[in-house]
Formats: structure tokens, C-alpha cells, sequence
């Protein structure tokens, strides 16, 4: 007998489910890093919270700073966006006595 026919890997089938919820958990121990990733890109599970994002243009000076200001230009008018759509939400719609009895008025117009 050879050494591989003796060898047996254990595999097993997860749901989709399954397979999100333990991405989701915190980094897997079977999985190499690059598994991991192709895993949550291919279940649409994001990454986790506190991972930092993957720099691409490390070493090269300008386009790492290029991209870093863009990164913060986005990130403000996201910010900014949101503040905007808060202070929007912010200001309920207060009742007017007036507008109440001028609708009153044109229910009851024939």
C-alpha cells in the first residue's frame, strides 16, 4: 500500500449559511488566509471589523499617497452625506391647526 491511498482527508458539505456564520465568527484554522479570502468573497461575507484593508501600491510613494488622500476625500463626503441625511431626519413634521382645518375645509367641498 502506498502512503497516499492510506491517507484519508476528511471533507465535509456546509450550507451556504453554515459556511457565512463561521466566516463571520472570526478567522478560520483550516483555511490558509487565501482560502479565507476567496471564501468570503465567493459567500459575500464581509471581512472581519478590525482587519485592516489590503494596501496594493505599497512602495511605490506617489501612488500610495495618491490613493490614501482619495481614500479620505471619500471617506469625508461619505461622512459628510451621512450628517446630511441625519439632520434631514432630525426635524418631524410638527401639526398645524391650520393646515388641519384648511384640509377639513376641502373634504367637505362637494
Amino acid at each position: 500500500m502506498d502512503a497516499m491511498q492510506t491517507k484519508k482527508t476528511a471533507t465535509a458539505v456546509l450550507s451556504e449559511a453554515v459556511a457565512q456564520a463561521a466566516l463571520r465568527r472570526g478567522p478560520t484554522r483550516e483555511l490558509t488566509p487565501e482560502e479565507e479570502r476567496v471564501m468570503r468573497m465567493r459567500l459575500g461575507a464581509a471581512p472581519l471589523p478590525p482587519a485592516p484593508l489590503e494596501r496594493i501600491a505599497e512602495g511605490e510613494e506617489d501612488l500610495e499617497i495618491e490613493l490614501l488622500a482619495a481614500e479620505i476625500e471619500a471617506h469625508l463626503r461619505y461622512r459628510e452625506h451621512l450628517l446630511g441625511r441625519a439632520a434631514v431626519r432630525e426635524v418631524p413634521p410638527r401639526p398645524s391647526r391650520k393646515k388641519e382645518k384648511i384640509i377639513r375645509a376641502l373634504r367637505k367641498k362637494p
